[in-house]
């Protein structure tokens, strides 16, 4: 990504993999665990799911939670790229659209939602509160 290329499912896989272990490892050890991650698609999320053993596929009862962080495009991309401007961040403010692209939420899934216009404190109470 920082080349400007998108990432593949072959870049993808391996590393939601990484995280799905991760995250089994916390949930077995009773720890909660927090993991930012940019799921974009319903099988990305499938994957880190599974973290739980309980888990049953495609039932989205599970103990892994997802919160989408969500803010208009024009707001993504001026951030983006004045993280990007600074030094602090590692994707090109052109791979926006095609990230967006991919981003797929179904209802059922039950994924929160949270305006990320807030700041960061808000956020995290509002979480907490649905929790």
């Amino acid at each position: 990504m920082q080349n400007g290329i998108p990432l593949s499912d072959e870049d993808r896989i391996p590393w939601l993999e990484t995280l799905r272990d991760s995250l089994r490892v916390g949930l077995l050890s009773g720890e909660t665990a927090i993991l930012g991650c940019s799921a974009l698609q319903k099988r990305y999320r499938e994957i880190l799911r599974s973290a739980d053993p309980d888990y049953i596929p495609g039932s989205y009862l599970c103990a892994v939670k997802f919160v989408l962080l969500e803010v208009p495009a024009e707001v993504l991309a001026a951030r983006l790229e004045k993280r990007a401007a600074e030094g602090n961040h590692f994707m090109p403010a052109k791979l926006l659209e095609s990230q967006l692209a991919l981003l797929q939420i179904e209802e059922a899934e039950e994924i929160m939602k949270v305006d990320a216009s807030l700041d960061p404190q808000a956020i995290v109470r509002t979480i907490q509160a649905s929790i």
